[in-house]
């Protein structure tokens, strides 16, 4: 796609919701993640690279979207898929280098798209300098930068904390003589937040990514910086009355404990403030927050995001689940309205940890496509940014991969219960004809490139009318040319079952959306009080009004002006 189609594309909305100059430019922003591994590889060794990002930059810009979001490219022994960090200040050689970052920086600024770059600052890799002299000794100027803690008696762990990826949360280190924490894989230790200088050491390298112009944070794990002093055993889980079934242990012991000592703890709020005085010393930064704290994460979300002195906006897990109903949209999106009273959200169906939402939300493969182009019509409709991962303006399944295919070393812990997340990894499609569908040159890429995603190509779906890219890039500027949607209230009507409506509204101006997520159609009899006075061409969307009230077919919508 030229950067003259990109162009296009934003002229004809230019100024219908704050500009990427505006310092609330994130408020109600569609934000594009990038994994950078599998996006472009440009010097054929198999795997994505920073110049791959630049050269595809245009394509993102066509898409209509306000920022990118990068995941981790830092120096790193790629344990974890560069969220084990060596060096926070480098670009790992396998992505490229600082000068290719600030290429893709100038292009990305060129063509008006905002950069948020990932900032793993909870834990790092074993083989970060930190560590290394933190484990060398009890007495050198890093002992205390890590979670280190005797042994009890018997020689076991301090206490019953679990790793995420399996385990205890705990390794012995010979030289020591004590373990250290480690919230993930073994080799990714945690800091120690309660030293001050971890954290200025932490901010000092948020500033070197500020001061080479990037334009927010996506913090990664941001309720797992501290951790509780007294090193309190977790309770067992008891799942009450507003969070049955939400952090039921599945294939992972991890979910039969209450997270109270481990994690969100009550001091980084503190921290959280530092970071943002931080970010407020430049003009125009946001912050994103990743928060997983299961039947909490609202409530967290709402303290992290409260009074203008934190984060500027954080996501949870909350739709990356596999229920796509209206139902449960509504009660999502109640909830945070109702305990994050001046905070902002970040709305997202899919991502780099989860399957991919069509393979989530969809009963058979031959309504993906359907899934696709409503679930992109309902994330667009919602009060708040939002997120997408690459991929899914394709309409891309989740992959069928082999074991021995596999890099995810969570999905190697858990094989064959779960299959990990290299599902949603596998490299973007970009050419129908070509091997590996045009994402290398290298005979085998890091993760494989199904059949079927190369049959959805971006080349292949260029230009046409019917397609899902086009149904993302129409959506994205109605979106766009609507300045209710970037920032205006949203309120639930009653709806009949499987069906989800609301209005946004903002001034003069308010707009109804009705969306029916059932398989079959539906009849809607419009809510009492509601006049339509016009009725908008919201792409894709088929519901009309008719005598007996507002005819809908099965994973459809309606929208219009009220």
């Amino acid at each position: 796609m030229t950067t003259s189609h990109s162009k296009a594309h934003r002229k004809a909305d230019e100024g219908a919701r704050p500009s990427t100059g505006s310092a609330d430019w994130w408020r109600g922003a569609a934000i594009y993640q990038v994994y950078p591994r599998s996006f472009q590889d440009t010097n054929g060794d198999g795997i994505g690279d920073l110049k791959g990002v630049t050269q595809k930059l245009s394509y993102i810009a066509s898409l209509g979207v306000d920022a990118i979001w990068l995941s981790p490219f830092f120096t790193s022994p790629m344990a974890d898929m560069g969220y084990d960090v060596s060096d926070y200040c480098d670009v790992d050689p396998m992505f490229g280098t600082l000068a290719d970052f600030d290429e893709m920086m100038a292009e990305a600024h060129r063509l008006g798209l905002k950069v948020i770059i990932d900032q793993v600052l909870s834990h790092t890799s074993d083989q970060h300098p930190w560590f290394k002299e933190s484990r060398s000794s009890r007495t050198n100027p890093k002992a205390d930068w890590y979670v280190w803690a005797d042994a009890k008696p018997d020689g076991t762990a301090p206490n019953n904390w679990l790793s995420v990826f399996g385990g205890p949360a705990w390794e012995w280190d010979g030289v020591r003589k004590q373990y250290y924490m480690h919230n993930f894989l073994a080799s990714q230790p945690d800091l120690n937040f309660h030293n001050p200088d971890v954290q200025d050491a932490l901010l000092a390298a948020v500033r070197f990514w500020l001061d080479r112009g990037v334009d927010g944070f996506r913090l990664d794990t941001v309720n797992y910086y501290f951790h509780d002093k007294a090193l309190r055993d977790n309770p067992a889980h008891v799942p009450d009355s507003e969070e049955a079934g939400l952090d039921a242990p599945d294939v992972n012991p991890y979910g039969m404990q209450s997270h109270l000592y481990d994690k969100t703890r009550p001091e980084n709020i503190a921290f959280l403030k530092r970071f943002r005085a931080l970010l407020d010393e430049y003009p125009d930064r946001t912050s994103v927050g990743e928060v997983g704290d299961g039947a909490r994460s609202l409530k967290t979300v709402a303290a992290y995001t409260a009074g203008g002195d934190k984060l500027h906006m954080c996501y949870t897990f909350d739709l990356l689940g596999p229920d796509f109903t209206a139902g449960h949209i509504r009660s999502c999106v109640e909830s945070f309205r109702k305990l994050v009273a001046d905070g902002w959200v970040c709305w997202a169906f899919s991502n780099h940890d989860v399957t991919r939402h069509v393979s989530r939300f969809s009963t058979t493969p031959e309504e993906r496509e359907a899934v696709a182009r409503l679930a992109i019509s309902v994330l667009s409709s919602l009060r708040g940014s939002i997120c997408l991962y690459q991929g899914e303006e394709l309409g891309l399944p989740e992959a069928e991969l082999a074991f021995e295919d596999l890099r995810d070393p969570y999905g190697i812990r858990f094989w064959p219960a779960f299959k990990g997340r290299d599902g949603c990894r596998t490299p973007m499609p970009w050419n129908r004809e070509v091997a590996n569908a045009g994402f290398t040159t290298a005979s085998k890429p890091w993760l494989p490139v199904p059949k079927d995603h190369a049959a959805l190509a971006v080349d292949g779906q260029e230009g046409q009318a019917r397609s899902v890219l086009s149904h993302y890039r129409d959506t994205l500027a109605f979106r766009r040319a609507h300045a209710v949607l970037c920032d205006g209230e949203m309120e639930f009507l009653k709806s009949e079952e499987d069906v989800l409506a609301f209005t946004r509204s903002k001034g003069e101006e308010r707009l109804l959306f009705v969306f029916n997520m059932a398989r079959e159609p539906r009849t809607v009899t419009l809510p009492v009080g509601v006049v339509v006075r016009q009725v908008l061409d919201m792409p894709g969307l088929r519901g009309a009004i008719e005598k007996k009230g507002l005819r809908l077919c099965a994973l459809d919508g309606f929208c219009a002006r009220v």
